[in-house]
């Protein structure tokens, strides 16, 4: 089964940018597509974003648009969240997702994910 180990959370000021990684334990998951959910303390999780398996194609959450960027390092079967302007509202748990295999970019339900990671925090502070 595979693993999906996150890092990169952690405390920001509003306006501040954070990176997020999320890793694979086994590269023969490079040719699946992945993602990233959010949940905020009370509320639902939410979808972020997505890669396809290729990392050539990606797709977004209206409200990440413009200020997050999701992109694969597809041979080490990695993900990357770059998310800048952050706001106090972007702060959640935020956690990697392994979709399908040869899977492209696109709004992605729960069900449509096959593996989820740990999470990881981020909080941004007024």
């Amino acid at each position: 089964q595979v693993q999906l180990v996150e890092s990169g959370g952690g405390l920001v000021q509003a306006g501040g940018s954070l990176r997020l990684s999320c890793a694979a334990s086994e590269r023969t998951f490079s040719t699946y597509a992945m993602g990233w959910f959010r949940q905020a303390p009370g509320a639902e999780r939410e979808f972020v974003a997505t890669v396809s398996w290729s990392g050539g194609t990606t797709y977004y959450a209206d409200s990440m648009k413009g200020r997050f960027t999701i992109s694969k390092n597809k041979a080490k079967a990695t993900v990357f969240l770059q998310m800048n302007s952050l706001k106090p509202e972007d702060t959640a748990v935020y956690t990697c997702a392994l979709g399908p295999q040869y899977g492209d970019a696109k709004l992605w339900l729960l069900s449509d994910v096959n593996y989820w990671g740990q999470g990881t925090q981020v909080t941004v502070s007024s």
